[in-house]
């Protein structure tokens, strides 16, 4: 189905051409990745898309049967909402439905808990509970919770307020992907997103029905999602099928082509500048077609390629001693971040960190750079060490000071390897800001752009010790190329912070596997091989996950789903199975078949179904032994009616226990 069509699109801002020409139809089969540097529109295309943003030319048709929804990169949510009401926020009115229960319910839980008695609050209550069975709003509950779980929320009753800003990017994620559309539009969706939820991510798209447009840097992630890429270069969209190792195929293809074409009408050129010297006149209709001919292709626009520059190769010297780890630890309030970690760094040592977010990653980079103290241990570090470190927050910039300006504040130069030098402009040139950008103020460039103009001020200091944290988050994928070119004639040490796996598969040979509870493993190869090896490891738990996790969630999202209304332990424990089984295997569909499931693999057909039907019926059993203690609560007096109520409970605790232990039997088999 066709979901939107743009017809010769152009926008521009300011006085600068982000893109023109652009011809594209979006269609709910398409799963599109967007690629290209940054600063050329990728995010103005898509809030374009979104109708957010007009474009200045050209004509879009829109499906008024189909709806399209955008991630935007500053959310804004109620800040008294829960993440589960946050998450359920939308104008979709099972969303609505479903989000006016979770209210209701937790004003429910208040009343109980003070002792009070509201007799409309219980009818309203006993009311949503209907409505939730008939609309199959369980459904929806369960895939908000698993979308919150898998994105690091298990308190899905944490106030939005408590929140961080990538936080809140997380949730407005699981936000547009609980969502029901037909072109979903996701801008850099895997920033501040650890190992385990970027999997998670890409397996949950893959599944997922309906049209999808991503732009990301993660390369790994736009090859296993995406069936078509998305190229912006040089005010051109360029449309390719395949995912994104067919797409570098293709576009090598495409740019000998042009080079090709370049090369011919250089020569064409030199001929007709030859005849035009000779003094041609244009008196017959034939030198005059010759000489318009010339015109044009003289004023022709050149390809240009502002995504291929040579490696930078930086001359360092360093010491044999670099840093010289003995025994450390660092303690956050009591939580230990780092246990007894010992460790010498070498020369040409390249160190990945990776880990669940919040386990004391970026807490050992600001130990290494001195910023933290250690709670106890050494830190030897050796006197020809200078250290780089690039953050994940941007400093503040003089918003009025320019481009060039600001690179040669500090070094107006860099020695290369060979000796050579480069100036300021020649560096920004190798790092993908065209001569047309040196002079444009800091305030006009994108979020990309600054990134870009930080790590690269940082360069300029020619270090030998590079602390990257998370140095991907925002850059393109060109610049991601350059920078990685860069990495890889760098004779110094790099210690980098990062979840794009293609990154580190790259750069690093080593990894430092954070695992929550302060042990640090060292782990020497590609985070490729690593992470297949623990795929391949039966029974062992994946190193992103904390040993604390699983329990910690599973308190989270018992606490929540029994609710006050439901004293009984056993029917706890059924709601903490329930909220952990089928995790990966819940998809959004289009809007006639919303909230549909996937079959788990490794069982056969009648298994499969078998097991679907367990997990539709178990959210509505537990919700009736709710409804039913609510009904008992108010028959107290009526001794008869009670004991029916209470024998209606146990049997239908007993249809629960049963289905929970057939799961179980299922799940093992998987």
């Amino acid at each position: 189905m066709n979901v939107i069509s743009l017809q010769n699109i152009e926008k521009s801002y300011g006085t600068r051409l982000l893109f023109k020409d652009v011809n594209i139809t979006f269609t709910t089969e398409k799963r599109l990745g967007l690629v290209g540097i940054n600063g050329t529109g990728k995010s103005t295309f898509l809030k374009i898309l979104a109708g957010q943003m007009e474009a200045d030319k050209g004509t879009i048709e829109r499906n008024g049967k189909a709806s399209i929804h955008y991630l935007a990169q500053t959310p804004d949510f109620d800040l008294e909402s829960t993440l589960l009401e946050a998450v359920l926020d939308g104008d979709h009115p099972r969303l609505q439905m479903v989000k006016a229960f979770e209210r209701i319910s937790r004003e429910y839980r208040q009343m109980q808990e003070s002792g009070s008695d509201d007799a409309k609050l219980s009818r309203d209550y006993m009311n949503a509970l209907e409505q939730m069975d008939q609309q199959d709003g369980w459904q929806v509950e369960q895939e908000a919770r698993i979308i919150l779980s898998k994105l690091g929320f298990p308190d899905v009753e944490q106030k939005v307020a408590m929140l961080s800003g990538g936080q809140k990017r997380r949730l407005a994620l699981g936000q547009a992907l609980l969502y029901p559309c037909d072109l979903l539009l996701l801008d850099e969706p895997t920033n501040h997103l650890d190992e385990d939820s970027i999997d998670w991510l890409e397996s949950y798209l893959s599944a997922r029905q309906g049209g999808l447009l991503i732009s990301t840097h993660d390369r790994y992630f736009l090859d296993s999602v995406c069936n078509g890429i998305l190229e912006l270069s040089n005010r051109r969209m360029y449309q390719y099928d395949g995912n994104y190792e067919e797409f570098i195929a293709l576009k090598a293809d495409r740019e000998a082509r042009e080079a090709a074409t370049e090369e011919k009408r250089r020569q064409f050129l030199k001929r007709e500048i030859e005849w035009v010297r000779r003094g041609a006149l244009a008196r017959t209709t034939k030198q005059k077609a010759r000489l318009d001919r010339y015109e044009k292709l003289k004023n022709m626009e050149k390809t240009r390629r502002p995504d291929q520059m040579d490696p930078i190769a930086l001359k360092t010297r360093l010491g044999k001693t670099i840093f010289d780890i003995e025994h450390l630890e660092f303690y956050f309030d009591e939580r230990p971040m780092i246990r007894d970690f010992t460790y010498h760094v070498v020369r040409h040592d390249r160190i990945g960190i990776v880990g669940p977010n919040g386990v004391g990653k970026s807490t050992f980079m600001n130990i290494l750079d001195g910023t933290y103290e250690a709670t106890s241990g050494t830190i030897g570090k050796g006197e020809t060490v200078r250290i780089a470190h690039f953050k994940q927050e941007l400093p503040d910039f003089d918003e009025d000071m320019r481009v060039l300006d600001y690179i040669r504040e500090d070094h107006s130069y860099m020695v290369l390897g060979d000796g050579s030098t480069l100036s300021a402009g020649q560096i920004l040139e190798r790092f993908l800001f065209i001569p047309e950008l040196h002079g444009v103020p800091i305030r006009k460039l994108s979020g990309g752009e600054r990134r870009r103009l930080y790590l690269l001020k940082l360069l300029m200091s020619a270090p030998n010790v590079l602390l990257l944290d998370e140095p991907t988050n925002d850059l393109d994928i060109p610049t991601l190329e350059v920078l990685e070119d860069f990495l890889d004639s760098f004779s110094g040490v790099i210690v980098t912070v990062c979840h794009d796996r293609y990154f580190l598969d790259r750069v690093v040979d080593k990894l430092f596997v954070f695992t929550g509870d302060g042990h640090i493993e060292i782990v020497h190869g590609s985070y490729s091989d690593y992470k297949d090896a623990l795929d391949k490891s039966s029974g062992k738990r994946p190193f992103y996950m904390a040993n604390d996790s699983i329990s910690a969630n599973s308190k989270a999202v018992r606490a929540v789903e029994a609710g006050a209304a439901d004293s009984d332990d056993s029917v706890d424990d059924q709601s903490d199975r329930l909220d952990t089984l089928g995790n990966d295997n819940v998809v959004v569909g289009d809007e006639t078949d919303t909230f549909k499931e996937i079959p788990k693999k490794g069982l056969n057909k009648a298994e499969e179904a078998e097991y679907a039907k367990i997990m539709d019926e178990l959210p509505k059993l537990e919700h009736l032994v709710k409804g039913l203690d609510v009904m008992i609560s108010q028959v107290a007096t009526d001794y008869e009616k009670m004991q029916s109520l209470m024998e209606e409970r146990e049997e239908t605790q007993a249809q629960i226990d049963a289905l929970t232990e057939r799961w179980m039997e299922l799940e093992e088999r998987l």
